[in-house]
């Protein structure tokens, strides 16, 4: 059974969204589209960010992908949840090191601070990367203490 990728996104990022659904659908990965579907909304990002956020954090989902105007506000509310590491990835070496060193549960994007090409880059770049452990586990298990 091929993975179960969540995605959302605000209405800023809808078309972008829509075409990584497309992508990940190629790749052999089953998008989950949890919105938003109208790029005219002027909705509000935390309505998206908290169930994908949640799936992931509940272990519904081992990875999901956020989209929004400059991606803070996505991965401001995604790493609010416990065990997500949201990443804010502009291009794809970032999305790949978020993955390696951070071990990266969430792949957030800016949608309208990148193109479509380097969207789709980026996420094959983070789904390829495995996290590298060593020296990267201890650090990555400093990040939130108090989930312990």
């Amino acid at each position: 059974m091929s993975e179960k990728i969540p995605i959302a996104s605000d209405h800023a990022g809808v078309e972008m969204k829509n075409r990584l659904v497309d992508e990940l659908k190629k790749m052999g990965y089953q998008p989950e589209d949890i919105g938003s579907n109208n790029p005219e909304a002027a909705d509000d990002y935390p309505d998206y960010a908290h169930p994908l956020a949640k799936e992931v954090s509940d272990g519904q989902a081992k990875r999901g992908i956020l989209l929004c105007g400059s991606g803070i506000g996505m991965d401001i509310v995604a790493n609010r949840y416990p065990g997500v590491r949201a990443a804010l990835a502009w291009e794809p070496e970032i999305g790949e090191l978020s993955r390696k060193h951070n071990n990266s549960n969430v792949l957030v994007l800016p949608a309208r601070f990148i193109s479509e090409d380097t969207a789709v880059k980026t996420m094959k770049a983070w789904l390829g990367a495995k996290f590298e452990g060593g020296r990267h586990e201890r650090r990555v298990e400093k990040i939130d203490p108090i989930e312990k």
